[in-house]
């Protein structure tokens, strides 16, 4: 361990005059790190692929339907047509200024690194650490359906992460396609400042290609056996004239009220050139207070291009964004990380996967410094420090070996132990500590057990395997039956896991019914005393601690503070009892469910000069707990899931009918092309069987989706069917 000496204020205090090392292949500013992320079958596969296609990184385009993408490589993804697993990706792309005059960019290389997240919201983990390490996104939205609740989610995600942001409005091939409704939508829903910057020319079957608003163009996508590559630019037809004008002015008047430039260009009457709003337009798409536009069908191999161009003109490269910020492990003092090649080792792992070709992989972000192949790495978490064997890019389906990767680059480290998601990685003389990705609590749990005794401790190995990799995944042992419980997001998502035990680890398991993750709470404040107190010769024990408890608001968990004054209770002894609370929130006094969203004083106690110790303070404080919880007028939560049912008018009636048999509470309804749109809160266990309730109900032609929107009190007629499903 380094001594208080070589300790440090800053990893890299200010920028180096040049932060790129001259070894590396792409200079920062010509790096793009981004994500695509939404709704889930929005096509955000389909448009990594492209983009994979488009760039020469792959030779041939892979489709979903088909099970022969380059990003969805697990077997249950091909099986299933969907992302389970966030996939990076590094590719190039060649601007070529005779097709743009006005490119910020010129005849240059651009480096782009891919994150390819899942819609799914049983998988919402993925796109929470994606988002976490990348410095822009491009959002997907279906041009029929615009705003869906799992976008809505990914929108908070982005926005929680400060994450610029680009919409493609994708799926304008298909019948029903809108592009001004979901740019509506957007603005509605989502609150966002969304304005168009390529507009589809024609839809549905007479999709032909894009108006660049920018350049008064338009650019006509050849529908021949090219797949898209080769594409024409022309003046804009007359019929669409007045179309793309308006929408030039929309975006100068977007500026003059965002941008101080732009606006005191205005205010002087002097003319704004189109380098002038582009500019602008990156300023302030960069500040989060734009979202650029562009619509196009990945599809049918129209928008992807110009698309990606969009991506290099206006998300930032990690030069463009505010330094990342980490505090000292040692005294909690800020560190700001600059993206700079000369400065100190600093990353943050944020995926753990185990590949079948080259084992244990380590996903992290660089965000300053440089890690070649033998140097040490240091974990402030666990004081460890590890030897760097392998470090690996992945170049579409294939993983290229890297010497050495910079400040920005996103790679995997083979072969590292006693790391978990969330762990910083940085020089041993530079601790440092990044803020880890946050992740929700599971709301869903089975029992499974192996069939064999010869699985028990294979399935061991390969639960303690996936938990590591999955942070929303957990396992523990029931202590009254002794069953093995695993828990996740959903019943998706336990599928998964139970398909990949038995095809990864070779383990067969039989599960029990899915259990709610129920939870409990309090609805008065009320205060609790718990005393230890044996006396059985020789030394006894003594402990005796009071609290008070009060309801904390939704979503805050336990907090605890210590309120004791004159010693009532000795410091050595505030340790304990914080322990012993925390403890004893694992099982409430209703159904035995975890405690959440109460906050605890330590208000009193005493103490016994011989006998009290930490156990028995510890003690006292899980029974102080306990006593509280009773008199503060115990009660049960479930989740509640937000749901959207899209089915066509015909089946409404039985649609609405079923939601009601569940509980549901109708938060809206819209008709649109004879589809009916229907929002709902459902609590989470009324919906188990529900795909296949639909099903039948409207011959196969319904579809939904749900997320978990929060935790509320169980009515008073459904929590004693609960508390005896509980005991059977």
């Amino acid at each position: 361990m380094p001594g208080p000496g070589k300790r440090h204020t800053s990893i890299s205090a200010h920028m180096s005059e040049n932060p790129n090392s001259p070894d590396r292949a792409f200079p920062l500013e010509r790096t793009r790190n981004i994500g695509i992320a939404a709704h889930i079958d929005a096509g955000k596969t389909t448009l990594t692929e492209r983009i994979l296609f488009y760039t020469g990184m792959i030779h041939k385009i892979g489709e979903v339907h088909d099970g022969t993408t380059v990003t969805d490589w697990m077997e249950q993804e091909r099986e299933r047509g969907i992302t389970i697993t966030s996939a990076a990706t590094t590719c190039s792309w060649l601007q070529r200024k005779e097709e743009n005059v006005y490119k910020m960019f010129e005849d240059i290389n651009m480096r782009v690194n891919i994150i390819d997240t899942p819609g799914h919201v049983d998988f919402t983990a993925e796109v929470e650490r994606s988002l976490r390490v990348l410095d822009g996104a491009v959002a997907v939205f279906c041009a029929v359906a615009g705003v869906q609740p799992q976008s809505e989610t990914v929108w908070r995600q982005a926005t929680k992460y400060n994450v610029p942001r680009i919409a493609f409005v994708n799926k304008m091939d298909r019948t029903g396609a809108d592009f001004n409704a979901a740019v509506d939508s957007m603005r509605k829903k989502l609150g966002a400042n969304a304005w168009p910057i390529l507009i589809p020319l024609g839809r549905e079957d007479y999709l032909k290609g894009q108006l660049d608003i920018l350049n008064q163009k338009a650019v006509i996508y050849l529908d021949d056996d090219t797949m898209g590559s080769v594409y024409e630019v022309h003046d804009i037809p007359d019929d669409h004239k007045e179309l793309a004008a308006k929408a030039y002015q929309d975006l100068i008047d977007q500026m003059c009220d965002l941008d101080d430039e732009i606006g005191t260009l205005f205010l002087e009457e002097k003319p704004i050139t189109k380098q002038d709003l582009k500019a602008a337009i990156r300023r302030q798409t960069i500040a989060n207070r734009f979202i650029p536009v562009a619509g196009g069908s990945a599809f049918k191999n129209k928008g992807v291009q110009y698309l990606v161009d969009a991506v290099i003109d206006y998300l930032p490269g990690p030069l463009d964004i505010p330094p990342a910020r980490g505090h000292n492990p040692d005294n909690d003092e800020e560190i700001p990380v600059h993206s700079d090649d000369n400065g100190k080792f600093c990353s943050l792992a944020f995926k753990l996967w185990s590949d079948p070709f080259v084992g244990k992989l380590v996903f992290f972000r660089v965000y300053s410094g440089k890690l070649s192949k033998g140097d040490t790495v240091y974990n402030p978490r666990t004081n460890k420090r590890e030897r760097i064997s392998r470090i690996i890019q992945i170049q579409a389906d294939k993983r290229e070996d890297v010497a050495t990767c910079y400040s920005g680059d996103i790679a995997a480290i083979v072969g590292i132990k006693n790391v978990t998601t969330g762990d910083t990685l940085c020089d041993e003389d530079h601790p440092i500590l990044l803020e880890p990705p946050s992740f929700p609590d599971p709301v869903i749990s089975m029992s499974v057990e192996p069939k064999t005794k010869v699985d028990q401790e294979k399935m061991g190995i390969g639960l303690q395997r996936l938990a590591e990799e999955d942070p929303t995944f957990r396992v523990t042992t029931d202590e009254d039956t002794g069953q093995t419980i695993i828990a996740g997001m959903g019943e998706l998502h336990l599928e998964i896991i139970r398909d990949r035990l038995r095809r990864e680890f070779k383990v067969e398991a039989n599960s029990g019914k899915p259990q709610i993750a129920y939870k409990e709470t309090i609805l008065k404040s009320s205060e609790g005393e718990g005393k230890l107190v044996k006396q059985s010769g020789g030394r006894g024990q003594y402990g005796h601690v009071v609290v008070r408890m009060t309801p904390n608001e939704r979503g805050k968990g336990i907090t605890i503070e210590n309120k004791v004054v004159g010693g009532a209770i000795p410091k050595e002894f505030i340790p304990p009892v914080i322990k012993g609370l925390n403890e004893a929130t694992v099982n409430g006094v209703v159904g035995g469910y975890p405690v959440i969203d109460v906050h605890v004083e330590i208000i009193d106690g005493s103490f016994h000069d011989v006998d009290s110790n930490e156990l028995a303070f510890k003690m006292a404080a899980i029974f102080a707990f306990k006593d509280g919880l009773k008199k503060g007028h115990p009660i049960l939560l479930e989740p509640v899931m937000k749901v959207e049912n899209i089915t066509p008018d015909e089946f409404q009636g039985d649609i609405m009918g079923d939601l009601n048999r569940r509980r549901a509470r109708i938060q809206g309804m819209e008709t649109k092309i004879n589809l009916c749109t229907i929002e709902a809160e459902v609590p989470l266990a009324e919906m188990f069987g529900y795909a296949t309730a639909i099903r039948s109900l409207s011959k196969g032609r319904s579809s939904y989706s749900m997320e978990p929107s929060h935790f509320e009190q169980v009515p008073t007629n459904v929590l004693n069917a609960v508390l005896d499903q509980q005991k059977g």
